[in-house]
């Protein structure tokens, strides 16, 4: 084989992370009955999911998934949200088994230093006294990659649901406090009525190619090496076409011809849905929106080669897990055709 060879995974088995099939119902007639719930909520293949200030609790295996009574829950009464269960005939699921619930334990309080904020990425973890050393809260970007799609969904829905109602404690209508609802689904003002619903913010991520060669971008305050394709977040009144040619213009001031729809992902830093998609450059020059990103360049398709390998002087490789990375990957190996 070349020096050059990157092996591309198949396809079926090559997803983006919170993506793919994994028989999670998500139950949502069951979120308005409360003894229903309590019954799950008893059975001995329930488990729990806590999360730490956004932070999932991870053990060697992958999500540190824990029964309803454990110890870590008896002093730390946060909010809770029902996920759902596993649907019938999966993984030998029946009626009433597999349930998974999410507990927010952020009032914990360690005596260690907290993790820093304002950082795209913190590999810090995090342990509890009732926890075996092996399980740590951890920042979900870092162990995206490692989770299959049924934990991924679990994380990645509990994480954002839990920023939700931390970011949307009080009522938008009147500004009085407001209270969570149907297992966590919804928020419900006392004073007005008013009901409140989580929502997810739609962005458009894209590949821009002009020929043999890739537009990437680098916002600020990104790790060293960091780039990546451009993405932003849509407006009211905008198809996904017009979103990706207005985002590229903006910040590169690269004119953007026809443009489709490849794949989406759950992002949940804080509640996100990334559409993927392709769009083809009508122009070259690059003139940077210091406002918008720190720089941006065009690359050939054998220097991603060598940035997905590790192997570029300039560029570090696409995060595994990110719909971009997968995106660059697609490219490399002709799938977006």
């Amino acid at each position: 084989m070349p020096n050059d060879y990157v092996p591309m995974p198949d396809w079926r088995d090559d997803l983006p992370a919170f993506s793919g099939a994994n028989g999670l119902d998500r139950d949502d007639q069951l979120r308005r009955d409360p003894q229903g719930l309590k019954h799950l909520r008893a059975q001995p293949d329930t488990r729990v999911l806590p999360i730490w200030r956004g932070r999932v609790l991870l053990s060697p295996e992958g999500l540190g998934l824990l029964s309803p009574d454990h110890a870590l829950f008896a002093t730390l009464a946060g909010p809770e949200i029902y996920l759902g269960r596993l649907s019938d005939g999966v993984l030998g699921a029946s009626e009433a088994a597999g349930a998974f619930f999410a507990r927010d334990v952020s009032a914990y309080e360690p005596q260690e230093s907290l993790p820093e904020g304002g950082v795209s990425f913190d590999a810090t973890e995090l342990g509890h006294p009732s926890l075996p050393d092996s399980h740590q809260f951890a920042e979900l970007r870092g162990a995206m990659a490692r989770l299959g799609p049924l934990e991924a969904e679990l994380a990645a829905t509990a994480r954002a649901m839990f920023e939700w109602h931390r970011s949307h404690r009080f009522c938008a209508v009147c500004g009085a406090p407001s209270d969570l609802k149907d297992a966590g689904w919804q928020r419900r003002c006392a004073t007005c009525g008013a009901s409140h619903f989580p929502r997810t913010d739609p962005a458009v991520i894209m590949m821009i190619t002009k020929g043999n060669r890739l537009l990437l971008g680098r916002s600020p305050g990104w790790p060293e090496g960091m780039y990546s394709t451009l993405a932003g977040f849509m407006e009211p009144g905008e198809t996904v076409e017009k979103a990706v040619r207005r985002e590229v213009a903006e910040e590169t001031g690269v004119q953007v011809g026809a443009v489709r729809f490849i794949a989406s992902q759950p992002w949940p830093f804080p509640s996100s849905l990334m559409l993927g998609c392709h769009g083809e450059a009508l122009s070259e020059e690059i003139t940077v929106d210091p406002t918008e990103i720190e720089d941006a360049m065009w690359i050939t398709r054998e220097r991603l080669l060598d940035v997905v390998a590790g192997r570029d002087a300039v560029i570090s490789p696409p995060r595994v897990g990110a719909i971009a990375g997968w995106m660059m990957r697609q490219w490399l190996a002709d799938r977006l055709l």
